[in-house]
Parts: structure tokens; C-alpha cells; sequence
């Protein structure tokens, strides 16, 4: 079965760095392209980055570009995103995503405050 399990969110201040992970099983994961979604409150939820399945192409939210990087490891079945520059906008349930899913897991919390 299908899992994807995010990790690595928590409290931040402004200007700080955190890398989510998401382990995932179930499927070959190196042949699928993966994605990070996130959800602020009383917000649909939004693709924050993506990558192709050897990392060759990869794509950003605007709002993240030149902040975010979104890296995987197909040896350990894992797909990183790097967020630095925080700013509390970014404040969101983070989400791991492959297309052919349809169920979300529980996420991981991203709080940017002060």
C-alpha cells in the first residue's frame, strides 16, 4: 500500500531554514515525479514545488522560488524540501504528493512566527 509520511515541520522564526522530509512506500519511487502541496488555514491547498523522477526538472511556486528546494533520494525512497529564508505567509500544513494518489496524509506543521 501507498504511504507517505512528512516530517520535519515545526515552529520557526521569520528568516530561519527547515527541511521536511517524506518517506514514501508502497509504489517505485523513482518513477514518479513527487510534489509538495501545502494548506494554510481557510486556504485551498496550494503545489509549493515538484520534481521529475531523476531530479532533472523541477518546478516552484512563485511565491517560494529562490527560497525553496525541493531535492529527492531514490535510494532511500525520500523527497526533501529545503526552506529557508522563512517568512510567516509560508505558514501551512505541508504535504507530500505522487500523481496517481489520491489520499493525503496527515502533513506536517510549518508555524513562521515571532
Amino acid at each position: 500500500q501507498v504511504q507517505l509520511v512528512e516530517s520535519g515541520g515545526g515552529l520557526v522564526q521569520p528568516g530561519g531554514s527547515l527541511r521536511l522530509s517524506c518517506a514514501a512506500s508502497g509504489f517505485t519511487f523513482s518513477g514518479y515525479t513527487m510534489s509538495w502541496y501545502r494548506q494554510a488555514p481557510g486556504k485551498e491547498r496550494e503545489l509549493v514545488a515538484s520534481i521529475s523522477r531523476f531530479g532533472g526538472s523541477r518546478n516552484y511556486a512563485d511565491s517560494v522560488k529562490g527560497r525553496f528546494t525541493i531535492s529527492r533520494d531514490n535510494a532511500k525512497n525520500t523527497v526533501y524540501l529545503q526552506m529557508n529564508s522563512l517568512k510567516p505567509e509560508d505558514t501551512a500544513v505541508y504535504y507530500c504528493k505522487v500523481d496517481f494518489y489520491g489520499r493525503w496524509g496527515q502533513g506536517t506543521q510549518v508555524t513562521v512566527s515571532s
